[in-house]
This record gives structure tokens, sequence and C-alpha cells, in this order.
């Protein structure tokens, strides 16, 4: 066990954080602090490395064990470049380092004892500096900058000028590198681009310590975590597994819990109406069986409602009106700042229905298309034009324009006046905005806050056509799983850029991978792009290259060329037929073993085997079964194929 907490209690006045909560880490272990906004999560990290005491309880880090802790928020200045700042993390081995230098400037001079106490120091030191992989520290701070999407270019950036993000990022480099006992990671994901989340992923997987992440990114969490540690109403809770085996539990637990509440509400009730009936008869012996029953319910233990599931809220986004098949289409656009090109002559369209999410690198130039496509920013060349009936929706975190003077709540209902309180309200409470929360004046609220009331404000805007720019950021898991739903019976069109890979997975009909500033078509969601990065990627994107006609991943062979849209519907709609013959035959298969078993072990019984009419009718079947099942086997490898 590298880390455990006993009885943690802590309250701020009347907001009640945690209650006599406990859990343990053991070495080794991956584990995710999971919880919605406001529950507690980043104060109980705060208490783990001493910036906040617990009222109660006791957090005990095991003996000669160390810990380095990841905050949201840096305070990052000075002159000190990337690079430096980083290599800070590395200074015990490079006062090593300079050490064994001097010692070897010293030893030709010595000799005698002098020169064997300084030779027994140099191998001492020279032994540590092998076994802490000296010889590799400046290609693993060059790895690890890498790997966390600093260019070579950018090691030499003061962070004095560097963003918030970019801050962060340096500070999860300098932290990794450290390599302490247990690593405390308050949404590390943040601010990463895919690329990087998928090399922390693999390096929190490689780790030889501890991990206790805050995440709101689920793939994330099902790819690294074992264990799951949930704050919610003040309580901790554990769970084995990764994020997907704690969510099916917790359903579990709490479908439970709400039967064990509805059971001992509908026990009391029936108590409460037999003493009331009891009182009525007026009689010394019933008022005393009434009494008693009183003081038995008095002495039961309640059981609490279970907390309600705000997936319960239905967002309805319905457009105003529908657009023409030919939503979008995009014909060799392009777009370069000084001394970077992000993207030419790329060219693509997309149909009315389709839902299409653009990934790629941070600095590729997805939020600038975004832009274009809104007439925030000009393009250098090329040209898109909207369909019939197109109505665009944007939400842009940069330029979305709120009134700072008005409440959350007059914000909406001035936008929409024909919206009741209570659909507002729903609206609000979906992204987090709850109780008097509504009432908050727009300038009051953090920059996270007023992206989530802009986003609410355009689900309401009936438009046929969303264009949305990281949507899911600053949403807790339980309001991207309402968004997902929104989104998902969304009979518009929608177009949006994202680094969330669990909301990528649930919502996307095809993938837009900005990579080599052009264009590659993947038509699925994100485990398929996975699937078929590797292949087309090599096949595409080695040079740039015009994508007037966007390579599909459902061709049979790569090589075969690029498609057409309908011809990529086509291949889709046939490689699921395909997927669906074999399931069928598979299904027929296993019934047809199945029964051929079951008739083995009917002739086998003597009331079979001494009848010879029904031994016949058993073995025609049994024969009609062998001829059909080797029809089928055959029918299977080809479909296999």
């Amino acid at each position: 066990m590298v880390l455990a907490c006993h009885g943690i209690t802590k309250a701020f006045g009347e907001n009640t954080i945690v209650t006599d909560g406990s859990f343990h880490i053991e070495d080794h272990e991956k584990v995710a602090l999971v919880g919605p906004n406001g529950a507690g999560k980043s104060t109980l990290l705060k208490m783990i490395v001493g910036e906040l005491s617990p009222d109660h309880g006791d957090v005990i880090l095991t003996k000669g064990k160390t810990l380095g802790y990841l905050a949201q928020h840096q305070d990052m200045s000075g002159s000190a470049t990337i690079y430096e700042e980083v290599r800070l993390a590395k200074a015990d081995l490079i006062e090593m380092e300079c050490q064994i230098r001097s010692i070897e400037q010293e030893l030709p001079s010595l000799e005698g004892e002098t020169l064997s106490a300084r030779l027994e120091t140099y191998n001492r030191l020279m032994a540590e500096f092998e076994r802490q992989n000296g010889y590799a520290y400046e290609s693993e701070i060059t790895g690890v900058l890498k790997g966390l999407g600093f260019t070579e270019d950018d090691f030499s950036k003061p962070v004095s000028t560097l963003s918030g993000g970019q801050k962060t990022r340096v500070s999860l480099g300098k932290l990794l590198l450290t390599k302490p006992d247990i690593l405390l990671l308050d949404e590390p994901t943040n601010h990463l681009d895919l690329t990087s989340i998928a090399w922390l992923e693999t390096y929190l997987l490689n780790y030889q310590g501890a991990v206790l992440i805050v995440s709101h990114d689920r793939y994330f969490l099902n790819r690294v975590v074992t264990k799951v540690l949930e704050i919610e109403l003040g309580q901790l809770s554990t769970y084995l597994g990764n994020y997907a085996t704690y969510a099916e539990k917790k359903q579990q637990v709490r479908e439970a819990r709400l039967k064990e509440y509805l059971k001992q509400q509908q026990e009391i009730k029936h108590q409460e109406a037999v003493i009331e009936k009891l009182r009525s008869f007026n009689r010394e012996k019933s008022i005393r069986r009434a009494e008693s029953r009183e003081k038995m319910l008095e002495k039961m233990t309640p059981v609490e409602k279970p907390m309600e599931v705000n997936t319960q809220i239905q967002l309805t986004l319905e457009p105003s009106c529908i657009s023409g098949n030919d939503v979008l289409k995009v014909e060799h656009l392009s777009k370069s700042f000084p001394n970077q090109t992000l993207f030419q002559d790329i060219s693509f369209e997309i149909k009315r229905g389709e839902h299409v999410a653009i990934i790629g690198d941070n600095g590729t130039g997805k939020t600038t298309l975004l832009k274009i496509l809104n007439e925030v920013l000009p393009a250098d060349g090329g040209t898109f034009i909207l369909g019939t009936n197109v109505h665009i929706g944007y939400y842009d975190q940069e330029h979305h324009v709120l009134n700072m003077e008005k409440t959350i709540f007059d914000e909406i209902s001035d936008a929409y006046p024909s919206l009741t309180s209570t659909r507002i309200r729903n609206m609000l409470a979906a992204f987090l905005f709850t109780g008097d929360d509504v009432f908050k004046r727009i300038k009051d609220l953090s920059g996270g806050e007023r992206g989530r009331v802009s986003l609410a404000k355009l689900m309401l805007s009936e438009a046929n056509f969303l264009i949305l720019d990281e949507p899911t950021n600053h949403l807790d898991i339980t309001s991207k799983e309402i968004l997902e739903k929104a989104l998902n019976d969304y009979t518009g069109t929608i177009l949006y850029v994202s680094h969330d890979r669990y909301f990528i997975n649930q919502t996307a009909t095809r993938i837009l991978d900005l990579v080599n500033q052009t264009f590659i078509n993947y038509i699925g969601n994100y485990d398929y792009y996975l699937e078929k990065k590797e292949e087309l990627t090599k096949a595409y994107a080695s040079t740039p290259a015009n994508t007037s006609s966007l390579p599909s991943t459902n061709t049979t062979s790569v090589s075969e060329g690029k498609l057409s849209w309908q011809e990529q519907k086509e291949a889709q709609a046939k490689e699921r037929k395909r997927q669906n013959d074999l399931r069928k035959t598979e299904e027929r298969i296993t019934q047809l073993e199945e029964r051929d078993g079951e008739i083995d072990q009917l002739m086998m019984e003597e009331e079979i085997f001494t009848n010879s009419v029904k031994c016949q009718e058993l073995a025609h079947e049994k024969a009609a079964i062998a001829e059909e099942l080797e029809e089928l086997y055959l029918r299977w490898e080809e479909l296999a194929e």
C-alpha cells in the first residue's frame, strides 16, 4: 500500500464535501476519482497533498514514498525556457553528473588514501547514476516533451509567454519525469490533442508507480484505470474495474438501493395506516399496539433515496425546417498564417443527417476551418457553399457573444420568450446550472461556465446545421451523456471538432482526420477510425494531396482509389449486409449443432432406440442436418473471407 485515507470528513460551512470517507491505493495501481462537478474531487486531492486539512480523519502516505501532484491551473513565470523548466525535474541527476565530472578532473592529481577515498565516492556515484539511467535523461526529457505535443522549435520558448494550457503541459511533463511513487493528476488530458492523449495513456499504463486520476475523459479512464473511486453526495465508494465496469455496477447498485428504498417506503406507509386504524378503534389495547408500532418505526434505520439520475432530463433538439440533401460543399479550400500552412486544396461534402467529427493534432487548423465556414475568418483560396434552407447554429468558445449584465435565466428566456420556465430550467440543469445558480450574472461566471451557457443557448436555437467547437469542454460525465443522447436524436446535420474520443465514438457517423495539411475520410465512429487509421494514413497522407474525392475506409482494397460519397455509402451498406448474413449464418449453425446433439442424446434413450419408426425419423433428421450444416460451413467461410 502506498496511500490510505481513513475516516476523512471535510465541509465548507453547510457544504459537506465528504463524510467519514476511506480508501487505499496499492503500489502500481491506477485509480480514477470520479463524481459530478462540484462534488469535491479537487478538494480531496488537495487534502491528500496537504494543501487543505481534513476536519476529521487521516491521510497516510507510506513511509519513504514520494508523491507528485498536477493541479488544473498552473502559475508559472520567469525567464526559463520550456526545456530548462522541465530539465529541473532531473536536478538531482544533473548535480550527480557534475560531481562525477568534478571527481574525474581531480583524480589525476590525487594519490594514496585521498585517491582511494575519492575513487570510492566516484564508484558509488557512478553506480547510482547508472541505476537512475543517467546517460539517457536528456533523451527522456525530449521524449516526454514531444509526447505532450511540443516540437523542438517550442523547446526554447520562455514559459512566461505560454498559454494556461501550455503551462499545464509543461508541468505535467516535469511531474512525469520526477517519477514519484504516486501521481495525483487533476484533469491531465485537458489541453492535449488525440495523439498526446494516446501517448499519455501508454506512459501511464507502463508507469511503475501508482496513479490517482481525476478526469471526465471516459475513453482515457477505460484504457488506463483498474479501480474507480466515486465521490457523490459526501460519500466515497470504491468499484473494481475500469470506467465502463464502474458505470454498469453503479447502475446495478442504484437499482438495488432504489428497490430497497421503495420497499421501506411501502412498509412505512403500511405501518402508518395500521397505526391510524388502531388508534381509531380508541381502545386501550389497540392504542398500546399502535404505540408499539410507532416505536418500531422510530427504530427503523431509514434507507436514503438514491440520487436522481440527470439523464432523465430529456433535451429535444429539433430543426425549425428541413434542409436540402446537400448541406455543405467545400472545394479547394486553403488557409495559411505567416510561417505556417494549415491546410491546402481541401474538398469535401456533408449531406443532411450526417454527424461529422473533425479530429487532428493541436495547431493543424480544425478551429480555423470552423471559423472560415462561419465567416469569422477569410480563406486564402477555395470556396464553400451552403445548401438550400441550411440554417447554422455555431458554438465557438472564443466568439459566442453573451450579454454580460444578464442572469443566466434571462439570457435564455430573452432569446427564446416562448419557452416555459420548466423547459429553460431543464436545459440549464443539463448543463450543470441548478437552483439559484440560474440567477447568477454572466459577468460573474468563469470562462467554462460561460461556455456552458452558450452551449445551452445553442441547443435551443432550432438550427438544422450545428457547427460545434469542443462542445464537451467543462462538462461532467453526466452532462456529456445527456448531450450525446440529444445529438444522436437530432434529425439535423452536425459538424464538430472534439478531442473527446468517447464522445466521438458515441455521436460521429463519419470522421475527417486533418493530417499533413489534408483530410482523410473515415466512414464510422472513433473505434473504426483507429482500426483503419494506419492503413489509410500510409496510403494517402505521406504527402499533401487534393481531397476532392476522399478515400473510403470501406473499400476492399485501399489501392482501388478514392470513392465518391455515394459509392462510400453503397460500400458501407454492402459491408453491413455481409456482417448481418454472417451473424445469421452463425446463429443457424449453432441451432443445428445443438439439435444434432439432442438427437444423439435421444437415440440413447430406451424408449427411442426400441422404437424403429422413431429411430428412422431421427436418423433422417440427423442426415438433413448434416447436409445443411455442410452448406452453412461453406457459406460461413465465404462470408468470413
